[in-house]
């Protein structure tokens, strides 16, 4: 009974892990475009204008890589949204969260959250 109540507590981690974030526009706005064609800067390119800023965060459910490509993802879509062809990367990292846990036959199961973080600016190129 204990090993069914973790594997669904599992797998409802796994099933509704997602990205959230939010966007504050600072520039002008262009036509949206689609995610893929967002790039990602760590350094800024030689010509651009700066439409926004764009923050995602993601649970770290059993890796901080799948949880830090959803971070990503957050960022390039809400991006892409607003029309930007690329994001520089401002802040990254992780935040520990509350604790966690559940009661199954008498004892109590626990352990922390940690979120990735991430903020960029959200860019439109001219000139790489």
């Amino acid at each position: 009974m204990k090993q069914t109540i973790i594997i669904l507590t599992i797998l409802i981690f796994v099933l509704f892990g997602c990205a959230t974030g939010s966007t504050i526009i600072t520039g002008e706005v262009r036509p949206s475009i689609d995610p893929s064609e967002v790039r990602i800067y760590l350094e800024p390119p030689s010509q651009y204008e700066t439409i926004g800023i764009v923050e995602a965060s993601s649970d770290v459910e059993f890796s901080r890589q799948s949880a830090q490509d959803r971070v990503i993802n957050e960022l390039k879509n809400r991006a892409a949204k607003i029309g930007a062809n690329g994001i520089l990367l401002i802040n990254t990292g992780s935040q520990s969260g509350d604790m966690v846990g559940f009661f199954s036959g008498g004892m109590f199961y626990a352990g922390t959250s940690e979120k990735i973080i991430g903020q960029a600016r959200a860019i439109f190129v001219i000139n790489e």
